[in-house]
């Protein structure tokens, strides 16, 4: 009988609450998953160990930050040297946690799919812009440092393309490309121990295929990489984010529920593009249906099903939604101006976004923003963006759109902030 995890606290089989409840636990702890298999949790992200007899394969490395508290762990667990790392994807909670281990003196070879490379020069170029957008996400009011020297990346010393087989003390460990929330994910087969490491391709949640703020995504893609991995049986997933999942009839179900979901989505979108309709048009007939949605591990608690439909739309059509106005339109600012004017004043239109807060929140958003932008120098309007914006963040259940609801909350906050300094001054 194979030796399973330390508790079923470990397990996901039932999980509620938000996004945070799910993933942002603040803990820290190894998991003996296995005979000779770790699943580490460090803060929100997860990463495998697999000691082998040539040494240890790390699947993923965790943040910079956790990286310390990662090598300790593992090191409480076992002492065979670091042999390989693989990483599932480049993104700065998987691939940035290797900086102690080399400090250390140990000397992995770190494996990774081609793309990944592209993605750390690209992250070199867009620094500035990463930080701002992924503060925005996660609403913190700070920019998030960025990388963007070439010593702050572990640069793979090994790429492959579509799969690889590691022959690691006589155990055999695949590694089959993917494209889902990225377009250099690696998911990894140890086919001796039938177990998936999934990195964020199977999480617990409607995947996060859609991220207003983010390059393009891959529902299609997703979907066949969620398929592969029922198809190999395995008894157990360690995902990159979430807790382990246990049983090949679970893991084979979720894989198979989550992959309809988005192919649903997908082909939706397709016929509402097909049909000649705007975008507008498409996204308000955006839903997952019924028999899959009421399955708690494809929540929208990090995405919307509408947002992975604008990923669709981005992919197989241009970026014009379809309104003739909005092809080359007067800048916001100068439109938000003159809705002011036409409405009598932002007090009338702070006045009214209020009347629709609760009845029509997205109509009432347009008004408070147009009040805001309209009037720059009102307090009405500033203080009615605010308190419309935190109304529709607080109803809010998918941390993207939160994430940007709150940021609209945090300019208004600043601009009265401005206006009080003035006066003092």
């Amino acid at each position: 009988m194979r030796e399973g995890p330390h508790s079923t606290d470990d397990i996901d089989e039932s999980v509620g609450g938000d996004l945070f409840d799910r993933y942002f636990t603040g803990e820290h702890k190894a998991v003996k998953a296995a005979p000779r298999t770790w699943f580490i949790t460090a803060d929100y992200v997860n990463l495998a160990a697999y000691e082998t007899d040539a040494g240890l394969l790390l699947v993923d490395t965790g943040t910079a930050e956790s990286a310390e508290t990662v090598r300790e762990l593992i090191r409480k667990e076992t002492d065979a040297p670091l042999h390989t790392v693989v990483f599932t994807h480049g993104h700065l909670d998987h691939a940035f946690g290797l900086k102690p281990w080399l400090e250390a003196g140990e000397r992995p070879r770190v494996i990774a799919h081609e793309n990944v490379v592209r993605r750390f020069r690209t992250y070199m170029r867009t620094a500035p812009l990463n930080s701002h957008i992924n503060s925005v996400q996660f609403g913190i009011d700070e920019n998030i440092s960025w990388p963007h020297k070439v010593d702050e990346f572990a640069w793979p010393d090994t790429v492959y393309q579509d799969r690889l087989t590691l022959n690691l003390g006589g155990e055999r460990f695949e590694l089959y490309h993917a494209k889902g929330e990225t377009d250099d994910a690696t998911w990894v087969w140890a086919a001796d121990r039938n177990i998936v490491s999934g990195g964020d391709l199977l999480m617990g949640i409607l995947p996060n295929c859609g991220n207003p703020q983010k390059v393009q995504r891959y529902p299609e893609d997703w979907a066949d990489a969620l398929e592969a991995i029922a198809s190999v049986g395995a008894d157990l997933l360690l995902p990159g984010h979430g807790k382990l999942v246990q049983g090949a009839d679970v893991i084979r179900e979720r894989c198979l529920v989550t992959a309809a979901a988005l192919r649903a989505i997908v082909e939706q979108t397709l016929a509402g593009l097909n049909a000649g309709k705007n975008h507008e048009e498409i996204l308000a007939t955006i839903e997952v249906p019924a028999d899959l949605a009421k399955n708690w591990y494809i929540d929208p608690l990090y995405d919307r099903p509408e947002f992975i439909a604008r990923n669709i739309i981005r992919k197989y059509g241009g970026w014009w939604n379809g309104w003739s106005a909005e092809l080359m339109p007067a800048p916001m600012h100068q439109r938000a101006a003159e809705i002011v004017k036409l409405a009598g004043g932002v007090e009338a239109l702070a006045a009214r976004a209020r009347e629709l807060k609760d009845s029509d929140p997205a109509l009432a958003c347009h008004l408070a923003e147009w009040a805001a932008l309209g009037a720059p120098d009102s307090r009405e309007g500033h203080e009615c963006a605010i308190e419309v914006f935190e109304a529709r963040a607080e109803d809010e259940i998918a941390l993207m759109a939160r994430g940007i609801y709150n940021h609209a909350v945090r300019r208004s906050e600043e601009a009265l902030e401005a206006m009080d300094e003035a006066q003092s001054s």
